[in-house]
């Protein structure tokens, strides 16, 4: 199984400390946010591992290069000046990720899920989604589960944690394009196409200053 690491945004809500930096590339104690998912992807025993970029991306591959430092091959599908959202991303980075389902794992959340779980995971579905506890930056969380399956209920919802496998089908009503992925998720939902779990460990999304300083503190402690 392959991985894809979304490392393409802006940053907005990081300013100022992204107008230079990539967030991927921010200090959290003592790596950056990216080889966090790095190390434990190739301990997890992925290989291969895509990383999308578009803002400061060349700092990216001067700063990843092939990936060998981390035991693992990196390839980069660049997205130019634009980064084409979550669901654009992803589309555009299939013709590196092959024909088998593959995992994906949002840049900018640090966690200490067993990556290896998911790579042994039999997909049946469309999708699988990691669901978390709602942080309080969502308090109202995203998706509802029962019995191992997502539901579009405003019920008991839980927030995604960015952190999925996909089937290349998944994307076959996608197209080359700026998109969220989002809306694809609950459609595939609503025909009963995706399955999810609950991970109550640690995981954080480090979308402002103030997370990037508590996980910093975290890993310090």
């Amino acid at each position: 199984m392959k991985a894809m690491i979304l490392a393409a945004g802006r940053g907005e809500r990081m300013r100022p400390l992204t107008d230079a930096t990539p967030k991927p590339l921010l200090q959290a104690g003592p790596k950056r946010l990216i080889e966090y998912h790095l190390i434990n992807l190739a301990k997890a025993g992925f290989t291969d591992v895509v990383i999308n970029i578009a803002w400061l991306g060349q700092q990216i591959i001067e700063e990843l290069g092939d990936g060998k430092k981390y035991k693992l091959n990196i390839h980069y599908s660049n997205e130019g000046d634009q980064a084409l959202e979550t669901g654009g991303g992803i589309f555009n980075a299939l013709p590196l990720l092959g024909e088998e389902p593959f995992l994906v794992i949002n840049g900018d959340v640090w966690t200490d899920y067993p990556f290896e779980k998911l790579r042994s995971f039999q997909l049946k579905d469309k999708a699988h989604l990691i669901l978390i506890n709602n942080p309080e930056h969502n308090p109202e969380g995203d998706f509802s589960i029962s019995d191992g399956r997502l539901m579009n209920d405003t019920n008991d919802r839980f927030t995604f944690s960015g952190i999925g496998i996909y089937s290349k089908d998944f994307f076959a009503t996608g197209n080359q394009g700026k998109y969220p992925l989002a809306p694809m998720i609950r459609s595939y939902i609503d025909t009963n196409e995706i399955s999810g779990e609950v991970y109550e460990g640690k995981w954080i999304d480090i979308g402002t200053p103030q997370r990037l300083e508590s996980l910093t503190n975290l890993l310090s402690a």
